[in-house]
């Protein structure tokens, strides 16, 4: 059993400098690259409204202040993506129909779980509100509202999935386990390094042998490995440790009462979402992302945090990106 000894915990000033210096070096980095305009700072106010929603609410305090403050009016949570969306249809995109219907996906999920707040989890509409927040991002149909800037654009889907879900299943549900909240606690170090130096031994010899890696170290992408890694961490492990072991592993071992069975079957369900990697079908992927899925849902239950499990799910993915082709 995880100890309960936190030695960190995120709060507010430090979730406030984090986003401020994200949205800051974004922003200068995209008027190198040429963008500019009023289009480009709404799309930048956009993107930063959402990663400010989404990482203040990682903050202990002021996730228990929110729910407080919320009461039974847990759904409007939903109108922090909602106004990010209409906020860009308006100003930057021209695809109204997209924007209605994004519209539509930023809400529905809260409404569906706001009457289920304080129920057993494993309910219909807990995996129905997963799917819904899921799909539209995992078919790519969601980046077609962000069109504008394409450096973006997978920033911004993600953003909104992310914070889609969190008004969801954090707020509007109060799904009980998910781990969200970022902090320190002791052993969180180990259970880290145990899961990354594991899975490593096991994946790394196996993909070499499938065919699906190829050593292939690359300097040039060891020097951008920081802040690639940082990107990987925010935009890529930590929302897809949400969904996939917060949401997902979680409710499902409340309905198969057993967190070996919720383990299994959500590795499973992380493995086929990345069947659609060219070249599809991409089985090879398909079998070493279970693999990886089964040690991020472990790191999970072991600390019934997504802290670690997304350490280790950024690492293995910047290692790949530096070190295999």
């Amino acid at each position: 059993m995880p100890t309960q000894t936190k030695t960190w915990e995120l709060n507010v000033p430090t979730a406030a400098i984090v986003c401020a210096a994200i949205t800051a070096f974004t922003g200068l980095l995209g008027i190198r690259l040429g963008f500019g305009g009023w289009r480009f700072a709404t799309a930048l106010v956009v993107a930063a409204a959402l990663f400010v929603f989404e990482l203040f609410l990682a903050a202990p305090q002021l996730l228990a202040s929110m729910r407080s403050w919320l009461g039974r009016a847990s759904a409007t949570a939903a109108i922090v993506p909602l106004l990010a969306v209409l906020l860009y249809g308006f100003s930057v995109s021209e695809a109204w129909k997209v924007v209605l219907v994004a519209a539509a996906y930023t809400v529905i999920p809260s409404l569906l779980l706001a009457a289920s707040a304080g129920k057993a989890p494993g309910r219909f509409e807990d995996y129905l509100a997963a799917c819904i927040v899921w799909l539209p991002v995992e078919l790519r149909w969601m980046y077609r509202l962000f069109p504008y800037p394409p450096p973006l654009t997978h920033t911004l889907t993600i953003l909104l999935a992310l914070s889609t879900g969190v008004a969801a299943f954090v707020l509007a549900r109060r799904l009980d386990g998910i781990g969200y909240a970022i902090e320190w606690r002791r052993g969180f170090g180990f259970n880290f390094a145990v899961h990354f130096v594991v899975f490593a031994a096991i994946a790394v010899p196996l993909g070499i042998w499938i065919g699906f890696l190829r050593w292939g170290p690359s300097f040039a992408r060891f020097q951008l490995s920081p802040l690639e890694g940082l990107g990987i961490l925010l935009f890529t492990a930590w929302p897809e440790e949400f969904l996939f072991r917060g949401v997902l592993q979680n409710v499902l071992s409340r309905t198969f009462r057993s967190e070996r069975a919720g383990l299994a079957v959500a590795s499973a369900i992380f493995g086929f979402s990345h069947i659609l990697h060219k070249p599809f079908p991409n089985w090879k992927y398909v079998f070493l992302a279970t693999i990886a899925g089964f040690f991020y849902g472990r790191a999970y239950i072991k600390t019934k945090s997504l802290v670690p499990g997304a350490l280790v799910h950024g690492l293995v993915d910047i290692s790949w990106h530096v070190l295999f082709r």
